[in-house]
């Protein structure tokens, strides 16, 4: 179970540090932060990532004192740096000698200089500066021994997913020739017979920006992807260049796993970061955010195939940019951390190390709050750092689990497109609501991307893949076949890969396993439920489901539809493919999970825990478990383990009592 992918060099046990902007403060604060980052047990910081402007004041002047102060700096303190190419941000100079660069949006708004990000990442002259400035960095910092991560760019695609500039224009072009082939493949493929569309060639497509009507749907589905791709071929672009200076140094960009953000299938860039580093931030108004955390979490872990991944940023309370920006609560901080510990990550840092006191950031919290060192937030960060020195031996250690969570971006972003059955229908909604299930159940479940190998897995869910490749829903057959329950969910194997409908009924690509076949979809109106037999409700969604092989699991008690299925189980092989054309209200779901996860034979990390108690065990090499107990609810816990407490050192045999709001981390043998 040894981690394959490399690590920051230098970087022993739990990496912690967060993002240091040295920039915005002189000399005198700088040399505090060295005393307080030794304080705080700081392993680990992000240097440069908005230093652009001030490094290359002028174009082709460069001024490297400072930073050269600040990584002397760090080395001596025994801190490691991920340093950045410094190219998140193009300076001023450059975006009004050249405005040609910036992006364009559907509407054909300019967006200019003034905020981050004023850039087409389709722009080969920003392209060429942007590789210059890493050249430059690589060259003078490349054998610096405080040097152990390049961070390549800043969050890419964050502010910009989209550009529709003529350089997009240009780009998408050749991607789509390369894709194709011919302009009549491509045609054929978005179905350009439909409303005049068609091509004589390539250079008559654009990207799909703002039409009087609805744009075609397969064009859409090509300009996300090609959007996703052209900003992993901007990474790999600035990596190649470091790669070639500094061989020896792994590089990474901070990805924004999470449930929020849809436009970047990070899957496919997974094999071209050499390590796995995410941001995330909880929604303040969520009730129970660390589930979606721990979902984030999951994700990240996924997209690294499970090896240790590093969280890049996260917050030590509020942040800024929240209609309401809410503090974090007791233990809150430390909670958070250790989630996405017992989660994978081997890495916890946060935006940023010293609270800014200019900026659109200035309140947004960190490291070392406005208040300084005599404030909450600042003792929560030398109590992490005490609590993360401890965890040091978690490290390289994994989680395995016996479920699957089948997650495809494009099933996003097709499944959300313009005239569907309904509109209301949200891919990530869809998600997080069976994950939730999944955490109140106390199980532990795999993010992986359609084609994985599911074998041993014993449960695989697979929301809302409403596109799928034969190959890919095969996959999931395979799975059923040597056991396992699989869950398809609705609108799910309705189209290909080019978003033509596959013909003779609904669910397409997944009739056979699941034994139904559907002829028509019945979506509900806002506010709009139906009873199913058990008494549960079910809103958004319902369809006429003609059982062929299949047997009923539950049925419609009402509507439109009363007495026709809306769960069904088909006996496959040694498994079984179950079919969810409904969505249960979040009791129903529970009691469905329940009836499925008990034909699995999986159980929880810890049996009988409060629903708010959240339990996860990373699994070392030599046979040594870490259990994480996390105590999310207003009341002490008692949790029947046994071990050693890491976090005090204290031996616990039998049961441990964790405190409201507190967490335990668990060495067993």
């Amino acid at each position: 179970m040894t981690a394959a992918r490399p690590w920051p060099l230098g970087v022993d046990g739990i990496a912690y540090g967060g993002d240091y902007n040295p920039e915005q403060w002189p000399r005198e604060v700088r040399l505090e932060d060295i005393d307080l980052m030794r304080e705080a047990g700081v392993t680990l910081v992000s240097v440069a990532i908005f230093a652009w402007a001030t490094l290359e004041p002028r174009e082709g002047e460069y001024d490297f004192a400072w930073l050269d102060e600040v990584m002397d700096d760090l080395a001596g303190a025994g801190i490691k740096v991920a340093l950045a190419t410094a190219t998140a941000s193009p300076p001023p100079w450059l975006t009004r000698h050249h405005p040609e660069i910036l992006p364009l949006t559907q509407d054909g708004t300019v967006l200019g200089q003034g905020g981050r990000q004023a850039y087409a990442v389709t722009s080969p002259l920003f392209r060429e500066y942007a590789l210059r400035m890493t050249r430059v960095m690589a060259e003078r910092y490349g054998d610096h021994p405080a040097l152990a991560l390049w961070h390549v760019d800043n969050e890419l695609g964050c502010h910009v997913p989209h550009d529709y500039s003529e350089h997009a224009a240009v780009a998408f072009r050749g991607w789509l020739e390369r894709r194709y082939g011919t302009i009549e493949e491509l045609n054929a493929a978005w179905g350009t017979a439909f409303w005049s569309q068609r091509y004589d060639s390539f250079h008559e497509i654009l990207p799909p920006r703002a039409a009087p009507t609805y744009a075609n749907p397969t064009q859409q589905l090509d300009f996300a992807r090609f959007s996703s791709d052209e900003l992993l071929t901007h990474y790999r672009a600035l990596r190649d260049v470091l790669r070639e200076v500094t061989p020896q140094i792994p590089a990474t960009t901070n990805l924004m796993l999470s449930s929020a953000t849809k436009w970047m299938d990070y899957f496919s860039w997974a094999e071209d970061l050499d390590l796995i580093a995410n941001d995330h931030y909880l929604i303040a108004a969520e009730e129970r955010g660390q589930i979606e955390l721990a979902l984030a979490a999951d994700l990240a872990r996924g997209v690294a195939g499970g090896d240790p991944w590093i969280l890049m940023e996260h917050s030590t309370s509020a942040v800024n940019w929240q209609p309401r920006n809410r503090a974090k609560g007791r233990g809150e901080m430390l909670r958070n951390s250790l989630s996405h510990v017992a989660r994978g990550a081997d890495g916890i840092m946060f935006f940023q190390w010293r609270q800014s006191k200019a900026g659109a950031e200035k309140f947004h919290s960190a490291m070392v709050p406005h208040a300084g060192r005599d404030s909450d937030v600042w003792s929560n960060t030398v109590a992490l750092g005490r609590a993360l020195e401890a965890l040091a031996p978690v490290h390289g250690s994994r989680v395995l689990s016996r479920v699957a969570i089948v997650v495809d971006y494009p099933s996003w972003w097709a499944s959300e497109l313009d005239s569907h059955p309904t509109q209301a229908l949200r891919y990530n909604e869809e998600l997080l609501r069976w994950y939730t299930a999944f955490w109140d159940l106390g199980i532990s479940v795999d993010m992986v991307p359609t084609g994985t190998d599911l074998t041993g897995y014993e449960l695989v869910l697979a929301p809302t893949l409403y596109t799928v490749r034969d190959q890919d829903a095969d996959r999931l057959a395979e799975a059923a076949r040597a056991g396992a329950q699989v869950v398809i969910t609705f609108f799910s194997g309705i189209v290909d890969e080019n978003d033509h409908v596959r013909l003779g009924g609904y669910p397409g690509a997944f009739r056979d396993l699941l034994g139904v076949r559907t002829e028509e979809f019945y979506p509900l109106l806002e506010g709009e439920t139906l009873h199913l037999d058990d008494g549960t409700r079910a809103d958004l969604w319902s369809e006429k489901t003609h059982l062929e092989g299949a047997d009923a699991v539950r049925s419609w008690a009402d509507g439109p539809l009363h007495g026709w299925p809306a769960v069904t189980r088909n006996p496959t092989g040694e498994g079984a493919a179950w079919y969810v054309a409904a969505r249960p209200t979040a009791d129903g779901l529970e009691a469905l999970l329940t009836e499925i996860v008990a034909a699995a034979g999986v159980e929880p990390a810890v049996p009988g825990l409060h629903r708010d108690v959240e339990a996860v065990r990373r699994f070392a090499e030599d046979g040594t478990t870490y259990l994480f107990v996390l105590n999310h609810s207003d009341r002490d816990q008692v949790v029947q383990v046994s071990g050693r407490e890491m976090l005090t050192g204290t031996d616990v045999e039998g049961a441990v009592t964790v405190h409201a709001g507190s967490a335990a981390v668990l060495q067993e043998s």
